[in-house]
């Protein structure tokens, strides 16, 4: 890559899904996995397919209060000519029954419960007001999970619900894929981690990143800030090229001070610089002996836009997954969103239920935040997603029904 770009800038933007598939073409899934006990699988991504063992419920039972009967031993019974049957303790015998409630395993010998509200206790005796057919009132083996059958295919993704049936068929460890390992490097001279003297500024993105990187189900090392130093910034990316990814934060641009694609570039390979998304075309992504690398604007909106676009893929893949589409809202705009044609750009808003009645607008309205204005970070904190202007459209008008993404919610 020649020097250049700090005095031409960027001749070519390159569309976000083609340096998406770019990016995603040099990455591959790291294979690794570990056993881990079910209270503490929630939320990972199973590596191998599993077969429920055994059949849930192990046996029949009694899926109503009552009596537990022979079927046949109450043919013919009506509410005009009950069926007089012998109270008995355990097994069912011909012209027995058993007191069962609902859950309870079915005695031997019975085949059908007889419902408490048609039966009268006399004496040592039971009157049966109903014929009931053989199954009726009774939960077979297996009618929640039959033994062998797929519960879930590798790459799924577990939630609480799910450790609740694997603890029912009898598991309590899972295989899963290795939870993949996100360095964050933070750059930049002026930043500091807390009381900014005038030119410096609170290191935020770091922190903002590694969070995101747990909280799409990987591990984060946040490091101290490395300045803008080509020798140090070298160093810093050697250090953790043992991480599934790196990811480093500002210095990303064309400036004199933005050294990170010529430092890339000098260690291994810059796949794509400069993308044609609003805010934060500045982005590098590029891979470093076989470890990609993703260099993202300094600015705090900039930066997170890039990190959920670039990121947020590209760690799942490696860990063997996809993401999930974000939840999404539909909302009517009231004021109008802007954007450049050919660039695909992230509007924050914040939503508002809507005050129609008649049920023809949407159930929301979405005000933006601000329409400009990558380095404001309050402009994400107050909003509750952005909307997505494709790079065909020259923004939406007030009033356009329009999806909003939600995509900070928890996955």
């Amino acid at each position: 890559m020649s020097h250049d770009r700090r005095k031409t800038g960027f001749k070519r933007r390159t569309r976000v899904e083609e340096a998406l598939t770019t990016l995603l073409d040099a990455v591959d899934p790291h294979g690794r996995t570990e056993t881990v006990p079910l209270g503490e699988a929630d939320s990972r991504v199973l590596a191998e397919a599993i077969d429920s063992p055994v059949p849930v419920p192990g046996y029949d039972r009694a899926a109503m209060d009552g009596y537990a009967v022979r079927a046949e031993d109450t043919f013919g019974a009506s509410d005009r000519s009950p069926t007089v049957l012998r109270t008995a303790e355990n097994a069912v015998d011909p012209g027995e029954a058993v007191r069962v409630h609902t859950g309870s395993a079915l005695p031997d010998g019975a085949d059908a419960v007889v419902m408490i509200e048609r039966v009268e206790e006399v004496g040592d005796d039971v009157e049966t007001f109903d014929a009931v057919a053989s199954g009726e009132n009774v939960g077979p083996a297996g009618e929640d999970v039959a033994e062998g059958q797929r519960l879930y295919d590798a790459g799924s993704t577990l939630r609480p619900s799910d450790l609740g049936l694997l603890k029912s068929v009898g598991l309590d460890t899972v295989e899963v894929a290795d939870r993949p390992t996100v360095a964050v490097i933070p750059t930049g001279e002026e930043l500091v981690q807390s009381d900014p003297d005038p030119g410096e500024v609170i290191e935020t993105n770091g922190l903002t990143v590694s969070r995101l990187v747990e909280r799409w189900g990987g591990r984060a090392r946040y490091r101290d800030v490395v300045t803008d130093d080509e020798a140090a910034l070298a160093d810093a990316i050697e250090r953790d090229l043992d991480a599934d990814v790196v990811v480093t934060t500002g210095g990303s641009s064309v400036g004199e001070r933005d050294l990170l694609p010529e430092v890339v570039d000098g260690l291994g390979e810059v796949l794509v610089h400069g993308v044609a998304l609003k805010p934060g075309h500045p982005v590098c992504l590029g891979r470093v002996e076989g470890t990609p690398v993703l260099s993202l604007p300094g600015y705090p909106v900039a930066c997170i836009v890039n990190a959920v676009q670039f990121l947020r893929p590209t760690q799942k893949r490696i860990g063997g997954t996809a993401p999930d589409p974000f939840s999404t809202r539909r909302a009517r705009l009231d004021r109008k969103v802007a954007s450049e044609p050919g660039t695909r750009t992230f509007a924050r808003v914040k939503l508002t239920e809507s005050s129609d009645e008649s049920g023809e607008d949407p159930p929301f309205v979405a005000t933006p935040t601000r329409a400009s204005g990558s380095g404001v970070l309050s402009s994400v904190t107050l909003a509750d997603g952005w909307v997505v202007v494709p790079e065909s459209v020259e923004g939406f008008d007030a009033g356009e029904t329009v999806d909003v993404e939600l995509w900070e919610a928890t996955e």
